[in-house]
């Protein structure tokens, strides 16, 4: 790999072509994968790809112009210590904030090339196109705003903030409910049946302990294999999975960690199942309160259906520790 400051005028510029080519087809990527969630703002790195062809234009004309049509096979991933750009491109249903950010980075970084490789630059025209590049790429950032509030109108806004929205819900609050709903309520019987069958709290604890372990890893591949989110938007499979199974294993852990409360201490048993009960009673309102918030679901009749099920499930537990 070559150093920054050892390339020669030629390289550089066979550098900055390659680049803008590879920050065009990026931001083309992006506008492609918004087409159908966010249109508008996908409009907006249509303009910005069209931009990066524009430089990759200049630049070719003043390549030509120096050195002939034979352009040197360089790259920025052949220059030590140049910066590199993350294959995000390479996801699908990106949210566009991580985009929005993403793009300001390759902004900045590219306006730091071309401030860097003009300051090097001994002929008087490559200079000059260096530094009005480096100038063009900086002012990015306002034409990136300017854009924004021309195609991003309130409406707009509206409707893409709603889509967004969405799709936090389809990728990441409902796997997480329903790893927290099947945690929290099936291991209630497991659990409360070994406490009322046995009375020793390091039992419990370790019955609660594989319930709840066990529960996680079975939903986190249930949820990863039953939709590869391609058609229903939801993201991907593997992330959906491991929310669910994560939010499983904390719901089940929950109520299962005050059985640690040592057997040697008075009332060990008791002391411990009240407060798993207290914790439970928590769970269960924070499901009904989530379910609330973003399922659209009354906020009295998600307590009414999460708490039914809860107490029916603890009770059974009970019932069948207890006989």
């Amino acid at each position: 790999m070559k150093k920054f400051a050892d390339l020669t005028e030629r390289e550089v510029l066979a550098v900055a072509i390659s680049s803008e080519e590879e920050d065009s087809r990026i931001y083309k990527t992006f506008a492609e994968d918004l087409g159908e969630r966010y249109p508008d703002s996908a409009k907006i790195f249509e303009e910005m790809a069209e931009e990066e062809r524009g430089h990759r234009h200049r630049l070719l004309e003043m390549y030509e112009q120096r050195f002939g049509q034979h352009l040197p096979p360089i790259r920025r991933e052949d220059v030590k210590g140049f910066f590199r750009r993350r294959p995000i491109w390479l996801m699908k249903n990106l949210p566009l904030d991580i985009i929005r950010k993403e793009v300001e980075t390759m902004e900045q970084q590219a306006e730091q090339f071309y401030a860097r490789a003009a300051e090097l630059a001994e002929d008087v025209g490559v200079r000059r196109l260096l530094g009005d590049l480096a100038e063009e790429e900086k002012g990015h950032e306002n034409l990136a705003s300017k854009l924004t509030a021309d195609i991003l109108k309130p409406e707009v806004r509206e409707a893409e903030d709603a889509t967004r929205r969405r799709t936090f819900v389809l990728q990441y609050v409902q796997p997480g409910l329903a790893g927290l709903m099947d945690g929290s309520v099936s291991t209630l019987a497991p659990l409360f049946a070994a406490a009322f069958a046995t009375h020793h709290n390091w039992q419990t604890f370790v019955v609660g302990l594989a319930a709840s372990i066990g529960a996680g890893i079975s939903m986190a591949f249930a949820e990863a294999l039953s939709d590869d989110g391609s058609i229903t938007g939801r993201g991907s499979p593997w992330m959906r999975g491991s929310v669910t199974g994560l939010m499983t294993a904390v719901g089940g852990l929950g109520h299962t960690m005050p059985y640690l409360v040592p057997d040697s201490w008075a009332n060990a048993f008791w002391i411990a199942t009240a407060i798993a009960g207290v914790v439970v009673f928590f769970e269960l309102w924070a499901i009904a309160f989530i379910r609330a918030r973003y399922m659209d679901t009354p906020f009295l009749k998600a307590v009414f259906q999460v708490v039914l099920g809860g107490v029916i499930v603890l009770g059974v537990g009970i019932l069948i520790g207890a006989s």
